[in-house]
C-alpha cells in the first residue's frame, strides 16, 4: 500500500538531487521510497550523524566563502 505526503526541501538541493538521481535512473520518489526503507532497515538513519570537529568545522567554512564557486553536474561527467 502507498501513502502520499507533503515535504518541504530546499528548491536549489531539490532541482539539483532530481538531475543526480535521473542521471543514476532514478525518480525522486523512489529515492525517498530507498531512503525510508534504509531508516526501516537500520531502525535509524542509514548514515552517521555527529557534532562536525575542528576540521570539518572549518572545511564547512572554507566552502561557504566559495559562494557558488562549484562544477556543475555537467561539467563533472566531462570530467
Amino acid at each position: 500500500m502507498k501513502t502520499q505526503t507533503t515535504i518541504r526541501v530546499d528548491q536549489n538541493n531539490y532541482t539539483q538531487a532530481k538531475v543526480i538521481l535521473k542521471y543514476l535512473g532514478l525518480s525522486y520518489s523512489q529515492a525517498v521510497n530507498m531512503f525510508n526503507s534504509m531508516i526501516v532497515c537500520n531502525k535509524g538513519l542509514p548514515f552517521e550523524i555527529k557534532i562536525p570537529n575542528d576540521e570539518t568545522l572549518q572545511a564547512m567554512e572554507e566552502a561557504r566563502k566559495l559562494d557558488g564557486d562549484f562544477v556543475t553536474l555537467d561539467e563533472f561527467k566531462k570530467k
